[in-house]
């Protein structure tokens, strides 16, 4: 009875609160001026909103007219503070660079690409704002990840610490320059596909269409040496260790960490497997030469040399000094034994100081001339031998030690410092989306087109090879646009801009012959027209002939080439290599009877052309070579020989299986990098 009492009650009373609810309100027009005590402006207009004056009862002030002027407020708030982090010292910077790129590297999410770019872009910060980190930095990420047990020798300001730091701070670190560090320096991020540049303009002119006539040979023969990759060591130590744990070995300094108070093998005194050259070898080599080339009391026509005359020392035992003493001994050698005709000479990687380096001009200041002690010593020293004209002496000393010469018989030499390709090269890692940062293809093109219009031929020297297996060279400088990421049309990529493209322009009418060294080892590659779309008999143009050295760095032996050229088209006709064995040095320990005996160790005509139909005084010219590999495809004994020839026919080269004999034969057609790199399996081009 209650409950229906109560609902009853509720009932009522809703109906009563319905009929007291309004279903509409219309505001007053005028605003309601009593609601503020005062106003900024006419509070009862009707063109704009009022702005009552309001204070604040905690401060007791009245804020500001403008604070609500809808035309006039104030922006950008200059009074309270904006804070931003303390500023931290050069060292505290380098603490903070440090525990990022650990954060980094340790994040499960990100990629080892993406880890190691977003690190150089930190260290890039760091060395920008703090420059003396900067190898302080390379240092402690060295101990961090235990890349080396030398990390302060390696990594130190006086020795590859500032090299790093200027290429950190040059380059493109989060785009294509750190993704090509992280590639080839450190296995992290796939290699970058090559960066195509329209050619519009590159040439003075198109290729001549037909060739000019060939050159008629003219019966004469020339003989030329061809000595590469000498590293004389002025420190060896005869008797120390030459079974070192980390070379270089045959040094005071230097043990074997199995025995380390006793030495395992006793360096000979004419050198060792893991060695460099002794003086004692090189002049054992020098007086050999004249002997059985049969140029004693003539000379050689000219000679060439393709560079690396120092000691592989560690960066901390380099200096200016030890590069400058080792160009005087060595091209004084060169000029007693193999002259008086001149040496044609250019650059190794390992004849600067830092090691391998070769920064591009465009740095500006003292970074982009820090080597220039480097071109002018070496260049006055080719003037003081007698080897090259002012002219040409006077462009090396700006130039990158780079110089073209015309000889008196018409042949044009054109050396080039290819260090600017060399993957150690680091500067080579700065703006390398751009093939010619140095203007040193620019160079060879304009005299390769000079001679051209001159009806020259010309040889091209240099150190760094632009093919081979690939694993030596950028491959933007010397690749070509058979290198394809895609599934596009090769007609649909613009042409690169590139060593390739420029020999293939100018074969085989003006290049008559490439030369380089770096290896140690004796190899060839063929350069074919058209990028290579076709490597046939009819599209084979140049070669390019890598030298076998002269130290015995790595389990090679130590060797030297002569070439047969004839005086007019300046084809090589025959190639005679001679080599010492370094395994029976220890034997000549403890006498002064004999020394190392140096030996013929094959005739290239002989050696290759059994089954190739070729006339007797044809040259060993592209054409010729490529039917030597057609051979080698049919009959794989003939790639073993060649391997034998690779090394030198060293007791320790590493034996070939089947992957290895067809994968030499992809290097040998292979005169850039990028094809290397697209057409041949790597891990086979070397037999150290």
């Amino acid at each position: 009875m209650a409950v229906l009492t109560f609902l009853y009650s509720a009932f009522v009373m809703g109906v009563f609160a319905v009929e007291d609810i309004r279903s509409a309100y219309t505001a007053p027009g005028t605003f309601p001026t009593s609601v503020y005590q005062s106003y900024w402006n006419d509070p009862t207009a009707t063109s704009a909103q009022p702005q009552p004056v309001i204070s604040d009862p905690v401060t007791d002030s009245v804020f500001p007219e403008n604070l609500t002027d809808p035309v006039n407020f104030p922006k950008n708030d200059t009074v309270d503070p904006h804070l931003l982090p303390s500023p931290l010292q050069p060292s505290q910077l380098l603490q903070q660079a440090l525990s990022q790129i650990k954060s980094i590297v340790s994040n499960p999410v990100i990629d080892s690409c993406a880890k190691c770019q977003s690190s150089l872009s930190i260290a890039k910060m760091l060395v920008l704002a703090a420059p003396e980190q900067g190898p302080l930095l390379a240092e402690a990420v060295c101990v961090y990840f235990n890349y080396s047990s030398t990390c302060y020798n390696e990594f130190s300001e006086l020795a590859l610490g500032s090299i790093f730091t200027q290429v950190v701070a040059l380059g493109d670190m989060g785009g294509y320059d750190g993704q090509l560090i992280c590639a080839n320096g450190l296995g992290l991020c796939p290699v970058p596909p090559t960066v195509p540049l329209n050619m519009t303009g590159w040439f003075a002119k198109p290729k001549p269409n037909p060739l000019p006539p060939p050159k008629q040979p003219s019966g004469e023969c020339l003989k030329v040496l061809h000595i590469s990759d000498i590293h004389i060591d002025p420190r060896y130590a005869t008797g120390s260790e030459a079974n070192c744990t980390a070379y270089l070995c045959c040094r005071e300094n230097v043990w074997n960490a199995v025995s380390p108070n006793q030495v395992v093998l006793p360096a000979p005194r004419y050198g060792s497997f893991l060695c460099d050259t002794p003086l004692s070898l090189m002049l054992a080599a020098m007086e050999a030469i004249p002997a059985l080339t049969q140029t004693t009391g003539t000379g050689f026509n000219f000679s060439v040399f393709t560079g690396d005359l120092t000691a592989h020392d560690p960066d901390n035992q380099y200096s200016r000094a030890f590069v400058e003493q080792a160009q005087v001994v060595v091209y004084d050698l060169l000029k007693k034994y193999a002259g008086p005709a001149p040496v044609y000479a250019t650059l190794g990687n390992h004849d600067t100081y830092m090691q391998f380096q070769m920064i591009p001009y465009y740095a500006g200041g003292p970074l982009g001339q820090q080597f220039n002690w480097l071109y002018e010593h070496v260049s006055s020293l080719w003037y003081y031998e007698g080897w090259l004209p002012e002219d040409s002496v006077e462009y090396a000393a700006t130039h990158y030690a780079a110089y073209s010469v015309k000889r008196p018989d018409g042949l044009r030499i054109i050396s080039l410092d290819t260090d600017m390709w060399y993957q150690s090269n680091y500067f080579s890692y700065v703006n390398a989306t751009e093939p010619d940062p140095f203007g040193i293809l620019r160079f060879l093109t304009d005299e390769l087109q000079a001679a051209e219009d001159a009806g020259e031929r010309a040889w091209i020297v240099g150190h760094v090879l632009s093919g081979w297996d690939g694993t030596q060279s950028q491959l933007n400088p010397t690749n070509l646009c058979e290198y394809l990421y895609g599934s596009f049309a090769l007609s649909d990529i613009p042409i690169w801009s590139t060593v390739y493209q420029i020999v293939d322009r100018y074969s085989p009418h003006v290049i008559a012959n490439i030369f380089y060294g770096l290896t140690h080892e004796d190899q060839l590659s063929i350069f074919y027209a058209n990028n290579a779309t076709v490597m046939s008999a009819e599209t084979a143009q140049t070669v390019s002939w890598i030298a076998p050295s002269l130290t015995p760095l790595t389990n090679l032996n130590s060797g030297f080439r002569m070439y047969e050229v004839d005086s007019a088209t300046f084809d090589i006709l025959d190639a005679y290599t001679w080599v010492s064995r370094v395994d029976q040095f220890p034997s000549l320990d403890n006498q002064t009877e004999v020394g190392p005996t140096y030996f013929l160790e094959y005739s290239t005509r002989d050696a290759y052309g059994g089954n190739i139909t070729w006339g007797a005084n044809d040259p060993l010219n592209a054409t010729w070579w490529h039917l030597v590999s057609e051979q080698m495809a049919i009959n794989t004994s003939l790639v073993e020989v060649f391997r034998e020839y690779q090394s030198k026919s060293s007791v320790r080269a590493v034996s070939c299986n089947a992957t290895c004999l067809s994968e030499t034969i992809c290097y040998m057609r292979s005169g850039s990098a990028s094809i290397a790199y697209q057409n041949c399996v790597q891990a086979y081009g070397s037999t150290q």
